[in-house]
């Protein structure tokens, strides 16, 4: 069995993610329950007539996965595995809307060919030129981690050598309002401060693309140590058991994890979880969240994902995603935990080289 690293993360978020050379020095504040992604300068990446007919799913996904491309310094990758919730809703919307309005005729069929969810890993695969595996996996809020699962196993198979996978998800506005409807999005506008306080049902909802290359082979660029993954649909007994039985099949105890990353929205109906872990388990470890900074979305825990690996690079924590101060030097061991309304519950362990 292979070890897999990660040999190189790019981020499309609601903060200034893409630029490498900053590692969330500056926050961009938000006072709102729905934030958008930053959009990049697209042509850089994609010739203006293609990008004008591309979703804002599609256009992420292409530019997160160039940048991880050219991170890596490879000119092509074995596979591209992809994860993602609602894939391109807004082509999804944009379609069934066509069809009411236009009373089932004259349908324009782009809007419905781009609606699959495996599109983004199609046309990422069409700008390399890969004609190896590609598959889409849609398990609501472990899709990335089935991406992962799935990457992880055939590297350290020998299967293959490197691997491009991503997480991509994007925000549609009927969509938004069914969830807003439903109490799955805050009724209230929150800043991004102040969400971890927030006292109130649901949470603040986004969108965004993480693209990471990994590979069963080290180079200057790697950033960590991919050791295992591990979900689980729903949580019978307490957190902190599945954490306690996940850290001993990896032959790792507790005060061995120098950052666990949590994944708190904001719910007042969920985060008892990561109160679980947070008080009991990991009280005396360094924590850290993220999802005031990129808000929730199915694939939200590639940006955790994504942050775990740039503290294990850089060793370094930002303050923005503090929870507590502790002495985390060296970093050697990060553990991630997410979960979404209490179900796809994930763990992920990963490592410094």
């Amino acid at each position: 069995m292979k070890n897999v690293y990660i040999n190189s993360a790019a981020s499309i978020s609601p903060q200034n993610t893409l630029d490498n050379s900053a590692f969330l020095s500056e926050i961009v504040s938000y006072n709102d329950n729905v934030l958008p992604a930053l959009s990049p300068n697209y042509k850089e990446f994609i010739p203006p007539a293609a990008a004008r007919r591309m979703a804002k799913g599609i256009k992420m996904g292409i530019v997160a996965s160039k940048k991880a491309i050219q991170e890596a310094n490879v000119d092509s990758v074995e596979a591209i595995i992809t994860g993602t919730g609602m894939g391109c809703v807004r082509d999804s919307e944009r379609f069934i809307s066509a069809i009411i309005d236009n009373n089932e005729e004259y349908l324009t069929p782009t809007p419905f060919i781009q609606s699959t969810h495996n599109t983004v890993g199609g046309q990422i695969a069409l700008g390399l030129k890969c004609k190896g595996y590609n598959f889409t996996y849609v398990h609501g809020s472990t899709s990335f981690e089935a991406a992962l699962l799935d990457a992880t196993m055939a590297l350290s198979n020998n299967e293959m050598e490197t691997v491009l996978i991503g997480g991509v998800d994007e925000i549609g506005e009927h969509t938004t309002e069914l969830h807003k409807c439903i109490g799955h999005i805050k009724p209230e506008k929150v800043t991004t401060e102040e969400l971890i306080d927030s006292k109130t049902s649901g949470t603040v909802f986004s969108e965004g693309a993480n693209f990471f290359v990994l590979s069963n082979k080290d180079q200057a660029s790697t950033y960590a140590k991919v050791i295992d993954i591990q979900t689980y649909n729903t949580c019978k007994d307490k957190i902190s058991e599945l954490a306690k039985v996940f850290m001993k099949d990896n032959n790792i105890k507790p005060d061995a994890i120098d950052v666990v990353v949590l994944g708190y929205n904001g719910d007042v109906d969920h985060d008892f979880y990561y109160d679980e872990l947070k008080e009991d388990l990991f009280n005396d470890t360094q924590q850290v969240y993220y999802k005031h900074l990129s808000g929730e979305f199915n694939t939200a825990s590639s940006f955790g994902f994504w942050l775990a690996a740039r503290i294990l690079k850089q060793q370094q924590i930002p303050d923005a995603v503090k929870l507590n101060v502790k002495e985390t030097t060296p970093i050697k061991n990060v553990l991630l935990y997410n979960q979404y309304r209490g179900k796809d519950h994930s763990f992920i362990l990963l490592s410094q080289c």
